[in-house]
């Protein structure tokens, strides 16, 4: 059960699956959005910082996640 989140039964609606998947998508298109922004973004310029601040994650996050260094840079 997800807490706080059933309904006045306490089970979960057969709805609920549907919806979790529908989720469950979403992130996998946002980690695929994520992955071909990122490096766009460090081609342009952008530092590891820049990047996890706008994602809300640390930058050793997001660099461990999409690499070490730059095109052309150390």
């Amino acid at each position: 059960m997800l807490p706080g989140r059933c309904g006045s039964s306490g089970s979960v609606s057969a709805a609920r699956p549907i919806t979790l998947a529908a989720v469950a998508e979403l992130h996998r298109e946002v980690d695929r959005a994520e992955a071909v922004v990122v490096p766009k973004a460090r081609t342009r310029g952008a530092s590891w910082a820049e990047i996890a601040r706008v994602l809300g994650v640390s930058r050793q996050a997001v660099h461990k996640k999409y690499g070490g260094t730059r095109l052309g840079h150390s």
